[in-house]
């Protein structure tokens, strides 16, 4: 699952969950037994909050969301910074064999005329 599904399905869920507790509250008001003045001042009340705690809750997604996408962010430039450098490493340690196998052809062939040399 991606990051933006999961962020996605976090948002949802939470307003899912602040939108049951509104129902909840409100039909636990529409069945107490007060005036329908009360009632609907209670109700108006309630959704004033649960607005609220909505907005805040959204908020909260969003900056996590964000804290996440910045940190992915930063992970995938060290990861390119990481390649980078291994490149060059493997490149320093290719050269570096190169010239090892060709000093060692170099000795070898030193050596090679050193011992035809003596042979004759």
């Amino acid at each position: 699952m991606s990051e933006r599904e999961e962020s996605s399905s976090a948002m949802v869920g939470a307003l899912m969950l602040v939108v049951g507790g509104l129902i909840g509250a409100g039909v636990a008001l529409l069945y107490a037994p007060q005036s329908g003045d009360k009632t609907r001042k209670d109700v108006a009340r309630m959704a004033k909050k649960a607005r609220r705690k909505t907005q805040n809750a959204m908020d909260a997604v969003e900056d996590f969301t964000e804290q996440v996408t910045d940190m992915a962010e930063a992970v995938g430039e060290r990861a390119s910074e990481i390649l980078d450098k291994g490149k060059d490493m493997a490149y320093s340690a290719k050269k570096g064999l190169l010239k090892a196998i060709q000093d060692g052809e170099h000795r070898l062939e030193r050596e090679r005329s050193r011992l035809s040399k003596m042979i004759g």
